[in-house]
């Protein structure tokens, strides 16, 4: 072997062995900033605001001494139309006042516990690095107060909750919330943000069963859930409680689950997730769906709105959404955008399973009415259950899908043919205020004193008319067919 050859080898080696070294310092990833060594400078009282509400981004401030004052109200409060439920909150919200804050603050919590309230409570909050995320130092009776401190040291979105034991009860009466912990420099700005937490609730009395109803540990510890909402009642998204946006803007929500049991399936049906912070930390995903978030855990999602319209948020764990309160509205205002998305383009009539009418098991029969006013109250109720999903709130249907009953000239025509359709369903093309729809309705299996209920309340409450539908009626209309 000559020496020129042997030159080139050795040439060559040096030549990889450089490269290596460049490749594995280019591949190192840059030291995580160590927050212990950020020093504040100032102090501030923390901006708290009650759900769907952030407060003000943190920008690029410098870490401060953060001083957060947090009281705990025990109070009553409706679940539904007609239901209330004693709630145990942080700060009188279900979820509790969302807490901003940034990498290297130093937190002053100072958490005080109504003299009011029956019960001793505290607060384990999972951005804290400490025993019992700061539960051992806040344990707090009626009447007192606790203070303690903490350093921030990770970036992300962080839940909090009471951790009095029975942990799970306290958790369950809604006493959770989210802290935000931005990075240096702060997070990208958006046009709007908002903030949602799901929970799942138990009660003594089946969903919709009206009245003060109590908590129920057996159903809590078998997980059987009669209520999953967001932002601790059925509707609090919904109608005028609706987020909004408009067509071109950026929307980041933080997302959290505080349980106690169930894990939430987060998606916005018509839109897509740019950018999700899995699990509320630094990792980006992106072009997602839905996005899992444990209970007690988040999420950060981002997307831009593009075309107008009522975007419906839910948990796709999706009887969770449709029959239990997990469902919440984006309404987006703007131009519409052909490009994107036409509407409907070409009607028809598709029959996947011949054409048959779909029915439910036989419902629980319904409390007598003993007044008008009964009635409509009632037919709220079953409104709420049963017809809610196509036809909305306030009875204004879905465009091109479902029609109205609100102001519907269909209903006020015929009070018999109402009733049939509730009864029995119903196929094919039909005129409402002179647009034509072309969906199905099943046959709704309810008593005859629910039927009447239901058609009272969207007669009187929804047309204003004076028509009030009797059981006798709804069982002669039956008796016909």
């Amino acid at each position: 072997m000559n020496n020129r050859f042997l030159l080139t080898i050795k040439q060559g080696m040096i030549c990889l062995a450089s490269t290596a070294i460049l490749v594995s310092c280019g591949n190192d990833k840059p030291k995580k900033e160590n927050a212990l060594t950020v020093k504040t400078n100032g102090v501030v009282q923390a901006e708290l605001t009650a759900p769907p509400h952030v407060p003000a981004p943190i920008g690029d401030r410098s870490a401060k001494k953060l001083k957060v004052d947090m009281e705990i109200l025990e109070e009553e409060g409706e679940m539904t139309d007609g239901v209330k439920y004693v709630y145990w909150t942080f700060g009188g919200s279900v979820p509790g006042s969302f807490i901003r804050t940034r990498v290297g603050d130093e937190v002053e919590f100072t958490l005080k516990n109504h003299p009011d309230n029956k019960l001793p409570h505290n607060i384990d909050l999972h951005a804290v690095t400490g025993p019992g995320g700061g539960a051992e130092s806040s344990f707090v009776a009626p009447g007192q107060q606790k203070t303690f401190s903490f350093k921030t040291l990770n970036p992300g979105l962080y839940v909090y909750h009471c951790a009095t034991a029975p942990v799970g009860m306290h958790i369950a009466n809604g006493m959770y919330g989210l802290i935000l912990v931005e990075p240096a420099g702060g997070l990208p700005k958006v046009d709007k943000e908002y903030y949602i937490m799901q929970g799942d609730f138990y009660t003594k009395g089946d969903y919709g069963e009206p009245g003060l109803q109590p908590f129920d540990m057996k159903k809590a510890v078998e997980e059987d859930a009669d209520y999953v909402v967001f932002n601790g009642k059925v509707g609090a998204l919904t109608g005028d409680n609706a987020i909004t946006a408009e067509v071109g803007e950026t929307v980041r929500l933080y997302v959290g689950n505080g349980g106690p049991n169930l894990v939430s399936s987060f998606h916005v049906i018509g839109e897509i997730f740019d950018k999700v912070h899995v699990e509320g930390g630094s990792i980006i995903n992106k072009d997602v769906q839905t996005t899992l978030i444990p209970a007690g855990g988040a999420a950060i999602v981002e997307f831009r709105v593009d075309v107008p319209g009522t975007f419906i948020l839910v948990d796709h764990s999706i009887f969770r959404a449709f029959n239990k309160g997990a469902l919440g509205m984006l309404k987006v205002a703007g131009k519409d955008s052909s490009a994107i998305y036409t509407g409907t383009l070409q009607e028809g009539i598709y029959h996947p399973e011949g054409g048959t009418i779909q029915v439910t098991p036989d419902a629980p029969a319904a409390p007598e009415a003993g007044s008008a006013a009964e009635r409509i109250e009632m037919g709220k109720r079953v409104y709420s259950r049963t017809c809610f999903a196509c036809h909305q709130g306030e009875g204004q249907g879905i465009p091109g899908a479902f029609p109205p009953l609100a102001n519907s000239d269909y209903m006020q025509a015929d009070v018999n043919r109402a009733i049939d359709v509730v009864l029995h369903g119903l196929t094919g093309e039909i005129t409402v205020n002179g647009t034509v729809y072309n969906s199905m309705m099943p046959g709704q299996v309810l008593t005859d004193e629910q039927a009447a209920n239901v058609l009272t309340y969207i007669y009187q409450e929804m047309n204003g008319s004076d028509v009030e539908v009797t059981p006798a009626m709804v069982a002669k209309v039956r008796a016909s067919k």
